[in-house]
């Protein structure tokens, strides 16, 4: 008896192994559901265009989240999807008579102790034309109210270079080649050019200042691309902004990464920096100034345009106790406007230091004498080089904005909607897992941003995609399954083979 059941058990397991090895699952056959990709065109900035590193090059067109997404659509009927290509040696940026432009610089590379550019020139040569209709039309530093301008390449040469006639528009080249579905992410430089230059703004400086796009200005221009986009009943996806302060450019450097010993401190507190809070304190402004201590977290000094200069006041009073009138004078210019930068939780007084900055910080300011010249801690850093928490403000004010528009010009025309704000959230806030892979939004180790800090690697193009996947089977029921992430690289090397 025990020996017939030691057979039954025997048996029964080798049925129960056979049936899990021999197993069949049936893959649901994939669908465009009631989306047509046989004719997919993708509008939009950078991002769009697979910029990374800080430069267009090859590789990351290849990478681009539209190229992406146009090879899971080729599973469902969609058609061939073409991209402008830069040069085949990948080293990005414009040249032109065999020098590279300083404005268009190579892409950037980790040789293992910080980021450089590749060496040698672009084989991109600006102004240079490629002909042909191009399914990819993300264009670098456009902004919404850019798409629909006649003539735009004339002013953006990563758009001259492939648009159809010098009076061309972005938005024209895209509907003439008839899609029956297109993808629209724009309004980051809306808000990025602005942003990465400190907040400065044009009528500070004409030359190197940005403003930021007014949000009827952006109102009208992304609902002008939404309906032409649309008409006819064209399916098609859109995406919404991050706060693009918490994108890495803005997030790496610490508010407090001055080191100081004992004896500098105590000379800062009490012969440079204590006097001049001193004065200050007696006109209410004490605040600005902090205690510096024997740490490596001590905050940065930086000017601050928005604060009530107390130049005169400085520098006369330091002159009555005895200060030089050069010297005090000098102090007064430095000081009038300076403060100690904040950190913290609260984003309504927090200041973000930009991640071009970090090679300035503690270097000695040209034509300044010491002990004033120590760049972030006895030289304040000037305007450009840190967003503080009222500039931040204003960013946020116009992304609600845009961000509203967004969504209802995708409601208004039954479009699928991706929220990349969210995305970047969750990024910052624990991260986003896959199999054994993490991905966060810190800078170089997160593996999502490439390192210019604001686009992403291979692998955050390739999170895009999936996003947009997840979006668009939502709105059409169609069960494209997107990319393995673990698949893409999270830097580029030196050399690309």
């Amino acid at each position: 008896m025990i020996k017939n059941f030691k057979w039954l058990l025997l048996i029964s397991l080798t049925f129960a192994a056979c049936n899990n090895d021999d197993e069949v699952v049936v893959e649901e056959p994939l669908t465009a559901g009631t989306a047509n990709f046989s004719k997919y065109v993708a509008l939009g900035d950078s991002f769009a265009a697979g910029y990374s590193d800080g430069a267009l090059f090859k590789a990351g067109q290849k990478n681009s989240y539209p190229n992406i997404l146009a090879e899971q659509f080729a599973l469902v009927g969609g058609g061939v999807f073409t991209n402008p290509f830069m040069a085949d040696d990948n080293r990005g940026g414009f040249s032109i008579g065999g020098n590279q432009i300083p404005q268009f610089p190579t892409r950037l590379y980790f040789n293992g102790a910080a980021p450089v550019n590749v060496s040698g020139v672009s084989g991109t040569v600006l102004g240079a034309s490629i002909s042909g209709a191009y399914s990819n039309m993300g264009v670098p530093g456009a902004k919404a109210i850019h798409l629909g301008i006649a003539g735009y390449g004339q002013a953006n040469p990563y758009f001259g270079r492939f648009a159809k006639t010098a009076m061309s528009s972005v938005l024209k080249d895209a509907t003439d080649q008839n899609p029956t579905f297109f993808s629209l992410f724009i309004g980051g430089n809306d808000v990025l050019g602005y942003a990465t230059n400190g907040g400065i703004p044009t009528s500070q400086d004409p030359v190197s200042g940005n403003d930021i796009t007014p949000a009827a200005t952006f109102n009208s221009a992304y609902n002008a691309l939404a309906t032409a986009l649309s008409a006819g009943g064209r399916k098609g996806v859109v995406a919404n902004l991050p706060y693009i302060n918490n994108l890495p450019f803005f997030t790496t450097v610490p508010y407090n990464p001055v080191p100081l010993n004992a004896a500098t401190a105590a000379q800062l507190n009490t012969q440079l920096l204590g006097p001049v809070k001193q004065i200050l304190t007696a006109l209410g402004a004490g605040s600005r100034i902090k205690t510096l201590t024997a740490s490596a977290t001590n905050p940065l000094l930086i000017r601050d345009e928005t604060l009530v200069n107390y130049s005169a006041q400085i520098t006369g009073a330091l002159v009555m106790a005895g200060v030089p009138a050069a010297q005090a004078g000098l102090m007064g210019s430095l000081y009038g406007q300076a403060r100690h930068a904040n950190g913290g939780a609260n984003v309504a007084d927090k200041d973000f230091i930009l991640l071009t900055t970090r090679t300035v910080i503690g270097t000695s300011q040209v034509g300044v004498p010491a002990p004033f010249n120590t760049v972030g801690v006895t030289y304040p850093l000037q305007d450009n080089r840190v967003l503080t928490a009222s500039e931040v403000s204003e960013i946020k004010l116009a992304t609600d904005a845009y961000n509203v528009t967004i969504k209802a010009a995708a409601d208004a025309n039954s479009l699928a909607f991706v929220d990349t704000a969210a995305i970047l959230n969750q990024l910052n806030n624990g991260g986003i897992r896959f199999g054994t892979f993490h991905m966060t939004a810190a800078y170089v180790t997160g593996g999502t941003f490439s390192l210019d800090g604001v686009h992403p690697s291979p692998r955050g193009y390739a999170l895009i995609a999936n996003k947009f996947v997840e979006a668009i089977n939502a709105k059409y029921g169609s069960n494209l399954k997107g990319v393995d992430l673990g698949l893409y690289a999270i830097q580029y090397p030196a050399i690309i083979p």
